[in-house]
């Protein structure tokens, strides 16, 4: 009998050139479920990738001065490496500019024209790029984008439209007859108020004003629209339209596509529009989960912006920042990170209750009898309660998976824990073994053994590179599946313990904190004015000589995400284009500043500023109401030095 199969999918990520524990929300979520699937007899196909198209990677690969190729190269590179650090068992990596999903988005145009869903005609309207987004007059929020925040800029070129208007009747009773195909439902309520009911308007589903994309087959001047590209890797991943298209014919429709809130529109408005157009059907079921935001840790006063995933796995072990994003925030709603959050419940529950239970447990069994597991005798009463809870804990482990509620399957397993934890307060093993009782004391080790048998087993999804140490500790191998938790009494005789070091080591919060506030520091140094009456060390001309000033124009300009006072300008200087993030954005505006000249600092060392990678220093003048960057008085050409 074949299992049944189970298709999980995260949006392929934007190449945005640095990466997050935000980032990781997604992908260690789907990561759990997949696995959780897989114990449970599923047949998995999980899915991620990367984004590599579109007019802001284009735009990013020009301010580094390479390739858009060579630009996305690099950060795939560090996407792959990051999904090994935290042990992501993906089935298949999508990219975008892989040749098979160019060739399949070219063939998905040719018969989106054949059918006479798309057509030409000329778009204009307003455009976020670092969203890639279309947006109505409407739709927008005090004249920017709704969902980033940014300015937009009014765009009119010639473009291919997809017919999405023809398709709202169909999609409005979709969602009718399939209540639960958008989750959870205050999104399904946000799409149809906000973008159905006002009316569809055609897709505007190529562009013309830049070329890093796929070309159109029979219009090559038009690229495809991002969006599309980026959406149709679900079905292209599985061989859709390729001569090889078991895997489509196997795990198509999908079961779950897994995104953040602000795509929710994409994946439940136009995908499903363009997948009914090319009459597959339809994913079962869409999940716009909330943000993770970064807040202030109020002990150490810190910003709670040492959140490079590389750098808190290093630091604590990837299945520390798996186990917090899986149960710390509640998901369907926007979490908060901050660093006493993730070393507080890493103390609670992983090292006072769960390694504290392994390390008691496995001492005790080597102390009282040589390190072998005994078996048991008769059970009593508060054994009886915890066999009852260890058989019962995988129905509700597996109702609240079905729920997408990792932190409330990671609560109900813990339950094994604690209550193990408090058995062993309650039957005093030290007192058994002092007075002699063996046969109650084998009992007592065999139960706390095989309640720490169902809880490894259980968090295998969640902490696997720990689950698989529990087992080693206890001297069995780690369970493919869920088939040893139907009964109590697993742990058959000759089977030795192995204290071996502690799962996870008590963390000195205090101590930790202010090591991150250092690494904070370092990766973001503050701007700071000296203070007035502050005395001023004095430099010689020689140590002036070294500072490299250059005049600059500047080419481009953004908001960087999730700040509202850094701004990224792209800067012509002489031959050279440079990105350069600087603190002004609460003082000027992005479109102000295209085309001005500025002064920059043209040899100070590269530094990564909220993640993205500054390369020098604009000059401004401050005071306690203003800042005002330093411009030659004159025309002046870009590249000239100021001295």
């Amino acid at each position: 009998m074949s299992k049944p199969t189970y298709y999980i999918t995260t949006p392929i990520y934007y190449s945005s050139g640095s990466f997050h524990l935000g980032h990781c929300y997604t992908t260690v979520i789907c990561d759990a479920i997949a696995r959780f699937k897989r114990m449970d007899g599923f047949d998995v196909f999980y899915l991620t990738g990367t984004d590599e198209h579109g007019q802001k990677v284009q735009q990013k690969a020009q301010a580094a001065g390479v390739t858009p190729k060579q630009y996305v190269d690099k950060l795939y590179d560090q996407i792959v490496a990051l999904w090994k650090t935290l042990n992501i068992s993906y089935d298949k990596f999508i990219r975008t500019t892989d040749d098979y999903h160019e060739k399949t988005v070219q063939k998905i145009y040719e018969k989106l024209l054949q059918s006479g869903d798309i057509y030409k005609s000329t778009y204009e309207g307003w455009y976020c790029t670092p969203c890639e987004s279309f947006w109505t007059e409407s739709q927008l929020h005090d004249g920017k984008c709704p969902d980033c925040g940014r300015e937009v800029k009014l765009q009119k070129e010639e473009s291919y439209f997809f017919r999405l208007s023809k398709y709202q009747d169909r999609l409005i009773q979709f969602y009718e007859q399939n209540p639960d195909f958008i989750s959870p439902k205050s999104r399904m309520n946000e799409m149809i108020n906000n973008f159905i009911k006002p009316g569809l308007k055609d897709l505007c589903i190529s562009r013309t004003t830049f070329d890093w994309g796929i070309k159109l087959p029979f219009d090559p001047k038009h690229v495809a629209y991002v969006w599309v590209d980026a959406l149709t890797n679900y079905i292209t991943a599985l061989g859709y339209l390729q001569e090889d298209h078991a895997l489509f014919d196997k795990f198509w429709p999908a079961d779950l596509h897994m995104v953040g809130k602000e795509i929710v529109r994409f994946h439940t408005i136009i995908w499903p529009a363009l997948l009914m157009a090319l009459d597959l059907p339809l994913p079962k079921k869409v999940y716009g989960h909330g943000w993770l935001l970064f807040g202030n840790d109020k002990m150490s006063k810190s910003k709670g912006n040492v959140v490079d995933p590389f750098v808190l796995a290093d630091r604590y072990g990837a299945d520390v920042i798996r186990y917090y994003l899986l149960r710390e925030i509640p998901f369907g709603s926007d979490g908060n990170y901050n660093n006493e959050a993730l070393l507080t419940r890493t103390n609670a529950d992983l090292v006072n209750d769960l390694g504290n239970l392994v390390s008691r447990t496995a001492a005790m069994v080597t102390q009282y009898f040589g390190g072998e597991i005994p078996q048991p005798n008769a059970y009593t009463e508060p054994d009886s309660e915890l066999i009852a809870l260890c058989e019962g804990a995988l129905p509700k482990v597996r109702q609240y998976m079905d729920e997408l509620s990792a932190p409330d399957a990671l609560t109900e397993t813990l339950r094994i824990v604690q209550r193990a934890n408090k058995y062993i307060d309650e039957t005093m093993p030290w007192a058994l073994n002092k007075n002699g009782d063996k046969q109650r004391l084998a009992t007592v080790m065999y139960v706390l053994c095989e309640c720490i048998r169902f809880a490894a087993t259980l968090l295998e999804p969640f902490i696997p590179q720990t689950s698989a140490k529990i087992f080693e500790k206890i001297g069995l191998p780690l369970p493919k599946d869920f088939a040893g938790l139907g009964r109590f009494g697993g742990i058959g005789q000759g089977v030795t313990v192995h204290k071996g070091d502690n799962l996870f080591d008590r963390i000195d919060i205090d101590k930790e904190l202010k090591e991150l506030d250092k690494l904070a520091e370092q990766a973001e140094p503050a701007e700071k004015s000296p203070a007035p009456d502050e005395q001023t060390e004095q430099i010689s001309i020689e140590d002036f000589a070294k500072i490299k000033l250059r005049t600059a124009k500047v080419l481009g300009c953004e908001r960087v995400a999730k700040s509202d006072k850094l701004l990224l300008l792209r800067l012509q200087v002489g031959s050279e284009v440079r990105q350069v993030v600087s603190g002004i954005a609460q003082h000027y505006t992005p479109e102000y500043l295209v085309g001005k000249t500025v002064v920059l600092v043209a040899n100070l060392r590269p530094a990564k500023i909220r993640g993205v990678e500054s390369n020098g220093m604009i000059l401004c003048a401050a005071d306690d109401k203003s800042v005002v960057f330093v411009s030659p008085e004159k025309p002046m050409d870009s590249g000239k030095e100021v001295r």
